[in-house]
């Protein structure tokens, strides 16, 4: 399978594919509401109002593997817009490891990161970019969405 063939169930229940996105830069991040990471929502939320006009977009994928999401759908996206005022798109909860991996997330872990590690999500709001060309580049859950590194490889990928 390729990334653009993975299947998704967006928040709001509509099904799609990765492919909805080709042709744009995506951030995909495992997302959890009741994480100590969640702050990192206002982050994603401001790239997404920078970079959006521009053909890039957030993809936030909840997943209860750490148990720190909430149980509905509907929480979810309750919380992330009255919280943190999202706009950008989300996905129904996910398994980011293990057994019934999200076919997304099958591909994504192929990546390494800055050093050089592949393998399992180690945490909520890891983040990865997919470039238009299909490249991936890979950031763990501390860094930072506004982070330079990961604000020059969206502004990179931007200007090609």
């Amino acid at each position: 399978m390729t990334l653009k063939d993975a299947p998704l169930i967006m928040l709001d229940g509509r099904q799609t594919t990765f492919a909805e996105f080709a042709g744009k830069t995506v951030l995909v991040v495992n997302v959890a509401s009741r994480c100590g990471l969640s702050p990192q929502y206002e982050a994603l939320e401001e790239l997404q109002k920078k970079y959006g006009p521009k053909g890039f977009t957030v993809l936030g994928m909840p997943s209860n593997q750490f148990m720190q999401e909430l149980g509905s759908s509907e929480a979810i996206g309750e919380y992330c817009s009255t919280t943190w005022g999202v706009t950008f798109p989300m996905t129904e909860k996910v398994k980011v490891n293990g057994r019934g991996r999200h076919e997304l997330y099958k591909e994504l872990v192929k990546s390494k990161d800055a050093a050089g590690l592949a393998g399992p999500v180690l945490w909520n709001f890891e983040k990865f970019l997919v470039l238009p060309t299909g490249e991936i580049k890979r950031f763990r859950p501390t860094t930072k969405p506004d982070a330079e590194e990961i604000v020059a490889a969206i502004e990179g990928a931007l200007a090609k």
